[in-house]
């Protein structure tokens, strides 16, 4: 962590934050919540994480798990010119266009590939379903049933303007197709903890997004020395901190880190959001306050 580097950080269980906490961009984080959305969905019946989807040759599941076989759209040169000039984002469906046409990697079930195209198309399935923009499902199916006030969908430049990191004015959240969650660092550690204990999901729909597939395992300058991936939920150990449970993020201007660690004496949930590049800040920032004694 360097020294003039912003870091917002909430713990579970731990003291109580200031009333006045700012909101942080979760970034890919916001994966996790596309993927609770889902679940709840489907336990809902309201749609079914394995039917086979129209025009997209893969299923919402293998969607989640990223194991479509889709590209990513930051693979194309066109799309990070246009953000590095400070372009307005393109038609979403003009970006899928362009995406797509780089061809899929492998037949669905056969791989894993993380795209940020999958949750994208993920994204307007759930809308399909539920009858309603993103923002409204995550209002309905999570932020009501946690009572969590501050997480909001960034839409626009205005979202944000008042977020406390530098260069913020020179990126649109609309780059982010799936969709960039804004909210404190409590309540995305306490969405984070909800998962973990019971509170927002059933025991079978929990233990479907933890299922992993493994991926590897020690990643430079990260604190993973064991990787993998279920459901909007990265899986694996940081070292010491064993066992975690959660998702990363990062844009042009900070970083994210949000994860359960279920292996400690005492189970803690970790959100840690800070300025500069690089997503291990985040999460050494996560797992040093996983492990550091309660007072």
């Amino acid at each position: 962590m360097t020294p003039d580097a912003p870091l917002f950080l909430h713990r579970i269980p731990g003291p109580e934050p200031a009333p006045d906490a700012p909101l942080v961009p979760y970034w890919s984080v916001t994966k996790t919540v596309i993927a609770l959305c889902a679940l709840r969905l489907a336990e809902a019946q309201r749609l079914d994480l394995d039917a086979p989807l129209a025009d997209i040759g893969a299923t919402l599941r293998q969607l989640l798990d990223h194991t479509a076989g889709l590209p990513d759209y930051v693979t194309l040169p066109a799309y990070r010119d246009s953000v590095a000039r400070d372009d307005e984002p393109w038609p979403a469906d003009d970006l899928l266009r362009a995406a797509l046409a780089q061809g899929r990697l492998f037949a669905p079930g056969e791989g894993w590939a993380y795209s940020n195209v999958g949750y994208l198309l993920a994204r307007r399935v759930i809308e399909e379903a539920a009858g309603l923009p993103l923002d409204a499902v995550v209002q309905e199916q999570i932020c009501a049933p946690l009572g969590l006030r501050s997480l909001r969908l960034a839409t626009g430049r205005r979202d944000f303007r008042d977020l406390p990191f530098p260069g913020t004015q020179r990126y649109h959240p609309g780059w982010v197709y799936h969709g960039c969650l804004i909210g404190s660092a409590e309540d995305a550690a306490r969405l984070m903890h909800a998962l973990f204990t019971g509170k927002i999901l059933k025991p079978e729909s929990r233990t479907q997004m933890i299922a992993a597939r493994p991926l590897g395992g020690a990643l430079p300058g990260r604190p993973w020395t064991e990787c993998g991936y279920g459901l909007g939920l990265m899986c694996g150990r940081f070292g010491a901190a064993g066992r975690v449970l959660g998702h990363s993020g990062g844009g042009p201007f900070s970083l994210a880190a949000v994860y359960h660690f279920p292996e400690l004496p005492a189970p803690v949930t970790v959100a840690a959001f800070t300025g500069g590049g690089g997503e291990g800040r985040a999460e050494f920032a996560a797992q040093e306050a996983a492990l550091k004694p309660r007072p």
